[in-house]
């Protein structure tokens, strides 16, 4: 009798699609959503540790690496909230057309670019140029 032969792995045979990189990077924005929460701690604390405290956090947090860092953390605020509202749609039974599902894929990540520059723009203006 013939061995009949086993079937593979799922991920040996499926083509990379562009639903899991927008599935992947909703998982990392969570994650580092929640290691920014952490920054946002620091300065709270700094904050209310006084003046000196204050400054230093200011300055920690004003230098192009941090800066840089704080620029990721708002697109990644504004990329998870957009995929939330898209999976939310996804929950009530819309947008699993193909076509549907790829253009609100675009539109989130086209938005969330968009949303974190104007957040980050905004967030700047607000502190005055302090971060």
């Amino acid at each position: 009798m013939a061995q009949r032969a086993r079937p593979l792995s799922p991920f040996l045979h499926y083509r990379w699609q562009y639903t899991n990189t927008l599935s992947i990077l909703h998982r990392i924005t969570g994650i580092l959503l929640s290691i920014g929460f952490l920054v946002l701690v620091y300065w709270l604390a700094a904050a209310a540790a006084g003046p000196e405290p204050y400054q230093s956090a200011i300055d920690i947090l004003g230098s192009p690496p941090v800066q840089l860092i704080l620029f990721g953390m708002a697109f990644s605020f504004c990329y998870h909230l957009l995929n939330g509202v898209r999976h939310l749609f996804f929950d009530l039974g819309h947008g699993f057309g193909t076509r549907t599902a790829r253009k609100s894929g675009w539109a989130v990540a086209i938005g969330a670019l968009a949303l974190g520059l104007v957040l980050w723009m905004v967030l700047r203006a607000g502190l005055g140029g302090a971060l």
